[in-house]
């Protein structure tokens, strides 16, 4: 564990989450999710069925932040998780792999830069911090735990796109060093445009 210094009374820890762990905490990772990116109240109940298959998925790895209890205590139940990040291993057989794929395709990428790209890389799937939890880094500090020792060549992300890439998530992955794959791309049933950003690993 990792304590964060947000200046607050109760820091939060970063702990690495098993499968069965994230799924236990399921509805408060969901309600992070929604409350982070504004959505309306309901969207969790479409996005579980979701993120309940991702946890299946090779090479998944999970991370959140807890606020531990009263009694310094972060065991399950006892501690209110503030924020949560997950992927897992690109699959050529996966939805966002087979979009990517084809988009690059359509914007005048080679096979063989293709094959490059989308051959060996962790997808960074989700990251949230509820609001109340933001701006003290915490994000950064989930995302660096999330990727240490990961054993694909590279890491890539989708997140939308913001105008001057003013927001919280653009200026991590700035900071961070990702760099574009795929700009104002939209994926097949949202009609949001979307940045792929991609870096190799280890950071």
């Amino acid at each position: 564990m990792r304590p964060v210094d947000t200046n607050a009374d109760q820091t939060p820890l970063v702990v690495e989450l098993s499968a069965t762990e994230f799924r236990d905490r399921l509805h408060e990772a969901l309600s992070i999710y929604v409350a982070a990116m504004g959505y309306p109240h309901g969207t969790e109940y479409h996005r579980a069925p979701m993120w309940n298959e991702h946890l299946q998925r090779s090479g998944w790895r999970g991370v959140g932040a807890l606020v531990p209890a009263g009694d310094g205590s972060t065991d399950n139940g006892a501690a209110r998780l503030v924020a949560v990040a997950y992927g897992y291993r690109g699959a050529p057989e996966q939805w966002w792999h087979q979009q990517v794929r084809s988009g690059l395709r359509h914007t005048g990428w080679t096979r063989d830069q293709i094959d490059v790209i989308l051959g060996n890389y962790f997808e960074l799937t989700e990251l949230h911090v509820h609001p109340d939890a933001q701006g003290h880094r915490l994000g950064e500090t989930l995302l660096l735990r999330l990727l240490e020792r990961r054993p694909e060549r590279g890491v890539l992300l989708s997140t939308p796109e913001v105008a001057d890439e003013d927001n919280r998530a653009w200026r991590l992955y700035r900071r961070l060093g990702f760099r574009d794959v795929l700009r104002h791309f939209r994926f097949a049933g949202d009609n949001r445009p979307f940045a792929v950003l991609g870096r190799g690993l280890p950071l």
